[in-house]
């Protein structure tokens, strides 16, 4: 499971995150919402270590990661939405660089690598280097690498760029399949289509701060929305949102 606890992160004055609350229990997928600029990839960024928060906590199944990153990264498989790659290497050659910097066995290196290949329709190009891949292969490398350890945990930034549609249905199903055996994930994006088939619970965040969660049906009753995808849902309560901080921020003026 994922959890944080008063996540906060600065940039200069701009306040990216602000105490974030969140739990995210075991073999869940989890949809992270917002507008641009809203702090969603400053929050994916402090869930995989990449960057430290100015103050607060997060948990990847109850490790600390500033106290034990290591022991906590170990669990983590995390997809960006700008997969970087050593593209002199081959298809393979990089599962096998992925695989050694996580400690996977020498002896189940191959097999393991072979089927996860094959699995994302990448087997025929294993011994291609991968300046030669399209961006969506590419984009079906990372996620390759990113379960070659067999992660608890998998955060995810914008999973479908550059996939076609039989590259996101496959996709969709394996992120399903994963999380039935009890891998949670953590997905932020844009493509609300997306979050609402696949996430079982959804967060929104708006300036920083997280402003509903729950299921869809879960939104609707906070928008109070009696109908409507979560597009029209997601428009309504960012767009309420704004209007109330508009009116705090006129003096004289409340809402």
């Amino acid at each position: 499971m994922i959890e944080t606890k008063n996540l906060t992160k600065r940039y200069g004055r701009l306040l990216a995150v602000d105490r974030l609350n969140l739990f995210v229990p075991k073999g869940s997928i989890f949809g992270f919402i917002g507008p641009n600029g809203a702090g969603k990839t400053t929050t994916i960024k402090m869930l995989a270590g990449l960057i430290e928060p100015d103050s607060g906590t997060v948990l990847i199944r109850d490790t600390d990661i500033r106290q034990k990153p290591e022991n906590a990264k170990q669990q983590i498989g995390f997809i960006p939405d700008r997969p970087y790659l050593y593209e002199k290497l081959t298809g393979l050659e990089f599962l096998k660089f992925t695989a050694d910097l996580y400690g996977v066995v020498e002896s189940a290196f191959h097999k393991k690598a072979e089927r996860i290949l094959d699995k994302f329709s990448l087997i025929d190009w294993k011994n291609e280097l991968i300046e030669a891949y399209s961006h969506g292969m590419k984009q079906r490398l990372i996620m390759a690498a990113a379960i070659l350890h067999d992660p608890k945990i998998i955060i995810v930034d914008e999973p479908m760029i550059g996939l076609d549609p039989a590259g996101i249905k496959m996709v969709k199903h394996m992120f399903r399949e994963l999380a039935d055996s009890g891998v949670t994930f953590f997905i932020s994006t844009h493509t609300l289509s997306i979050a609402q088939d696949l996430c079982d619970r959804i967060g929104i965040i708006q300036k920083g701060k997280l402003i509903a969660t729950g299921t869809l049906d879960d939104l609707k009753t906070q928008a109070q929305a009696t109908s409507g995808d979560l597009e029209a849902v997601f428009l309504k309560l960012t767009r309420e949102e704004s209007l109330l901080q508009g009116y705090q921020d006129v003096p004289g003026i409340s809402p």
